[in-house]
């Protein structure tokens, strides 16, 4: 039983890393277009 329970809480665990990392890249990725933009119009 407890083996399943910390198994669960891993892979959940998991799951929010990798949201958090796509959320992380997003954000870079609009900062970066986003300074870009600015050089493109200045």
């Amino acid at each position: 039983m407890p083996a399943e329970t910390t198994n669960a809480v891993t892979e959940y665990r998991d799951q929010a890393v990798e949201g958090e990392r796509g959320a992380l890249l997003a954000v870079l990725l609009m900062v970066i277009l986003g300074v870009a933009g600015i050089f493109a119009v200045s």
